[in-house]
């Protein structure tokens, strides 16, 4: 069964919540594809992986570059037919639904408010499945997580 966790993004922007999500999948051992179709949100994450917590880097690298097999998260402006660091998670940091992401054992959809009717429409049409799991995290106003409605 494939997982989505939908997560709305109220207080904080996609490149400060990434990298917790992140830093769990590679706690777990499992390894994450980063989706977000504008290149300056895909080097805003890549900053962020970088630089969001100083005492711990998370290694990763770009789609197409010549270590992408080895990297454990992988920052990509497309899905490709193959993933090259085989990954298990997908996050699609920039709100947008692909359905190349049920083919991923866990995705993150993290959208804001402007695609909060998008978000909608695709929990009933998933929620309607017997072979998907949906959640959905909201933030309070002191950036902590929580299921809920």
């Amino acid at each position: 069964m494939s997982r989505v966790d939908f997560y709305r993004l109220t207080r904080d922007p996609v490149e400060r919540v990434l990298p917790a999500i992140a830093a769990r999948v590679l706690a777990n051992g499992d390894r994450l594809l980063v989706v977000a179709a504008p290149a300056m949100q895909r080097q805003s994450i890549d900053d962020a992986l970088w630089t969001l917590q100083p005492a711990s880097f998370l290694p990763h690298g770009h789609a197409g570059s010549p270590d992408a097999a080895i990297e454990p998260i992988l920052i990509s402006g497309t899905f490709d037919a193959a993933v090259a660091n085989g990954a298990t998670h997908v996050a699609l940091a920039d709100g947008e639904w692909r359905d190349e992401a049920l083919g991923f054992d866990r995705s993150f959809l993290m959208f804001d408010n402007s695609r909060i009717d998008d978000a909608r429409t695709l929990w009933r049409a998933l929620a309607a499945r017997d072979d998907i799991d949906n959640r959905f995290w909201k933030q309070d106003e002191n950036g902590r997580w929580s299921e809920g409605p």
